[in-house]
């Protein structure tokens, strides 16, 4: 009946002011909504044996994994900008578990109850947030994002209170670990060397062993997170994901995206889009992302400064170089992105110009961002009269004649597109469509769309109802919190 548990738990050896010991709190009448089966295998997991009154209760919290040391992690952020002193305020980390391939993985309760950081929150989660957390994170998965994973949703039996009287829901997070900038900014804060050495060398022996034998640790895990952060960032930018929240304690160390409150994708193409309600002056706006990239980037350096250097002006003047470097990298990147989205091979010096006008040729028509790459991948896709118009057939011309450049081929590119262009991504409808089903009582429409979503890159039966977008009604979509 043994389900595999294999707690290592290193994160809560760590000295007081990183933690604070947390239970779950118990919850009234814990009901399982859904399990990741495929999750839990890659993890060496084996719930079958479970009856579903007990797995209600191992994911509410209400009885404890075997070999968990439960706990909630302290950590700062700047929130729109403004620091604070935060922490898990509705989290627990129920330990690290080591999967059959000897990867560790953060399992968290989100949604938990509270905990020495909550100030004046609930500590609670509610069903539509966590929901959406599922559907996207595993979206964001199968699309080749990195990402913390859903592993399964927990109906609390208790209300909680927003705007409106919700259904309370617990969350079953998987990470490859929930360090964060904020974690560092946390520490640092406290101006204790000891601390920030401790924390960093944690994070070094944790995420980046190769980085160990470096003349400078400190720099060389600044670089390494620029790249992985540059190239998440081109990963969204790429299938118009839009956070919605990039606060300084939702930029992960590992570079895995966390944290899907008021995120969503975008439909018709418009760089200034944003979806977060809290989010008034779009500054986690669609084309912002990259510029917010660099600014907690900016935070981590200040950080890592009394590790960098000694002399503390020279360990500026370094940090502030590497930082300076973002543009330039993020520029390159981005580019041989979009010319992998355009079946583009090597290199030419109009292709920045094609790449531009084709996107403002996107936002003055309003064109569907997805479809647009599925129109020029000669997928069939509905409402394609757009693409008749006179702008767009001069565009395309111009990209025929650069396709044939570098021994192309119509096979080489359209593959080169096809493992690029998403052919379905979480349309915001669809998504509002199944949490409003589960909150009736109806989980089908919700796995229906996730198993749509497991494949991305892939045409199959049913799949048109999942490609279109739908203003309902001509309103303004918008998301939230969930806090």
């Amino acid at each position: 009946m043994g389900i595999g548990w294999n707690f290592d738990n290193t994160y809560s050896k760590l000295p007081k002011p990183f933690i604070s010991n947390t239970l779950p709190t118990p919850v009234k009448n814990p009901e399982l909504i859904i399990l990741n089966n495929n999750l839990a295998e890659n993890l060496g997991l084996d719930f079958s044996s479970i009856d579903r009154q007990k797995l209600s209760e191992l994911f509410s919290g209400n009885s404890l994994p075997e070999g968990s040391e439960p706990i909630s992690q302290a950590y700062a952020g700047h929130q729109f900008g403004h620091f604070t002193m935060l922490g898990d305020g509705r989290t627990v980390l129920m330990g690290e578990h080591m999967s059959k391939n000897n990867e560790r993985f953060d399992i968290q309760f989100k949604g938990s109850g509270k905990t020495p950081f909550s100030r004046n929150g609930d500590g609670r989660a509610f069903l539509g947030a966590m929901l959406r957390e599922y559907i996207v994170s595993e979206a964001m998965h199968s699309l080749n994002i990195p990402t913390t994973r859903s592993l399964a949703i927990v109906k609390t039996g208790e209300d909680v209170i927003r705007e409106d009287i919700l259904q309370g829901a617990i969350l079953t997070r998987i990470a490859s670990s929930h360090l964060r900038v904020g974690t560092f900014q946390y520490i640092s804060a406290r101006q204790n060397e000891n601390e920030l050495k401790t924390l960093f060398n944690y994070t070094v022996d944790r995420h980046y062993p190769n980085i160990k034998q470096s003349k400078n640790q400190a720099m060389d895990l600044l670089k390494v997170l620029m790249k992985n952060q540059i190239d998440l960032v081109i990963n969204w930018m790429r299938v118009g994901f839009i956070h919605g929240v990039m606060n300084t304690d939702n930029m992960t160390i590992s570079g895995e995206t966390i944290d899907y409150g008021p995120c969503a994708f975008m439909d018709t193409y418009d760089p200034q889009t944003v979806f977060s309600s809290i989010d008034e002056l779009g500054r986690y706006a669609y084309f912002n992302q990259p510029s917010i990239t660099k600014w907690n980037l900016a935070r981590f350096a200040e950080s890592l400064i009394p590790l960098i250097d000694k002399d503390k002006d020279k360990a500026i003047d370094m940090a502030t170089e590497e930082i300076n470097n973002f543009e330039k990298i993020y520029e390159i990147k981005w580019l041989n992105m979009m010319r992998d989205k355009l079946g583009l091979f090597g290199e030419d010096p109009k292709d920045q110009v094609l790449i531009l006008d084709l996107l403002t040729w996107m936002h003055q028509y309003k064109a569907d961002y997805t479809n647009t790459f599925c129109f020029l991948m000669n997928e069939k896709i509905q409402d394609n009269k757009i693409y008749t118009n006179d702008d767009f057939i001069v565009w395309k011309k111009r990209w025929e004649q650069r396709l044939k450049l570098n021994n192309n081929t119509s096979e080489k590119y359209l593959k080169l597109m096809r493992s690029t262009n998403p052919l379905v991504i979480p349309r915001n409808h669809k998504v509002e469509e199944a949490l409003e089903a589960a909150n009736n009582g109806n989980i089908t429409p919700m796995k229906n769309l996730i198993k749509i979503l497991e494949k991305p890159y892939t045409n199959h039966n049913n799949i048109s109802q999942y490609q279109f977008y739908n203003s309902s009604k001509g309103e303004k979509y918008q998301t939230f919190c969930g806090t």
